[in-house]
């Protein structure tokens, strides 16, 4: 309840309510989508202290917030062609068959086991910039747990931590949270399954769901390392991450396949990285001003846009 409490003071009330949050993002599409929401809770008037690494592919001053950098063995340049390098790599995996598609994905983790900890040791050993957030004094962590030195950071610091994701690569987020995945209708990730299999895509996805704990445990290797060392017993990721107040899930069931969620899990959806434009004066002219009739404008592949009558139901029949 105190991190719901904390919650509602960071978003609804004013500077004379205002809270400390530290958020240390991961890089690429997931930093553009937490974002937003970040500067959003600075403007607020809360104490926003953003976490980066000096060189990254994203990640930059954001507004309403303070940024801290620390620097890391690498040059912005290197990460851009390691990572393409890699994804090059991926992409050219086949993927034609179910036993292709798992080596594909154990190959992923392979990659990703290095990737996602380039920088934690960089910020965790950093101990200047350690203590300067231990005297902030905040109120809780905000980060994404792609790459676990959030994580290992809110741990050290003891304060209640949010993690903000989409699919993880091992399915870290049912695996920390207990939370069931039935394998008759849940598709582990890399299978291209959906929600309806056929008794050998069951079988498979099965299998596939009994080694997931196994995949974490490969794919985390160095960060539990890192953890334990910095925390001076021996720990893992996903026991750190099981501790954890809340689960913001950027994904909601209209785009991915139900499934069971955690009491602690809030799907938010998708978040948008940049500020809407206003209309052109172009399409302003096709659809009627603010103040006629409620509709809904929609633009199909064709670009065609049209105007739906009032009290006339846009969703397809299988949402109504």
């Amino acid at each position: 309840m105190n991190i719901v409490r904390l919650l509602l003071i960071l978003f609804l009330f004013g500077s004379a309510e205002a809270g400390k949050l530290l958020v240390v993002p991961s890089d690429g599409s997931h930093w553009l989508g937490m974002k937003p929401i970040v500067e959003e809770l600075g403007r607020r008037g809360n104490q926003v202290v953003v976490v980066i690494p000096e060189a990254s592919l994203s990640m930059g001053p954001s507004e309403h917030t303070t940024t801290l950098t620390y620097p890391v063995p690498y040059t912005k340049a290197e990460l851009e062609g390691n990572i393409a390098e890699e994804l090059d790599t991926i992409l050219s995996i086949d993927m034609t068959s179910d036993l292709a598609k798992f080596q594909g994905f154990l190959f992923s983790l392979n990659i990703l086991q290095t990737l996602t900890v380039r920088s934690t040791e960089s910020l965790l050993f950093n101990e200047d910039l350690i203590k300067k957030l231990k005297d902030f004094n905040f109120d809780a962590i905000l980060t994404d747990p792609f790459e676990p030195v959030g994580v290992i950071v809110g741990e050290y610091l003891s304060v209640p931590a949010i993690y903000m994701q989409i699919n993880h690569p091992c399915g870290v987020d049912t695996l920390a949270t207990q939370c069931p995945t039935p394998a008759s209708y849940v598709p582990q990730i890399f299978t291209q399954f959906t929600d309806h299999m056929s008794f050998w895509q069951r079988s498979v996805n099965a299998v596939r769901s009994l080694l997931q704990p196994m995949a974490c445990g490969y794919l985390f290797t160095h960060a539990d390392e890192i953890a334990s060392r910095l925390l001076q017993r021996k720990t893992s990721v996903v026991d750190i991450m099981s501790r954890a107040a809340l689960w913001f899930m950027r994904f909601d069931f209209a785009l991915e396949f139900s499934r069971p969620v955690m009491p602690n899990m809030v799907m938010i959806g998708a978040t948008v990285s940049q500020k809407p434009k206003p209309l052109s004066q172009f399409l302003w002219r096709l659809g009627p001003p603010l103040s006629s009739p409620p509709g809904i404008a929609s633009q199909g592949i064709t670009t065609v846009i049209r105007i739906l009558p009032a009290g006339r139901d846009p969703s397809p029949p299988s949402f109504r």
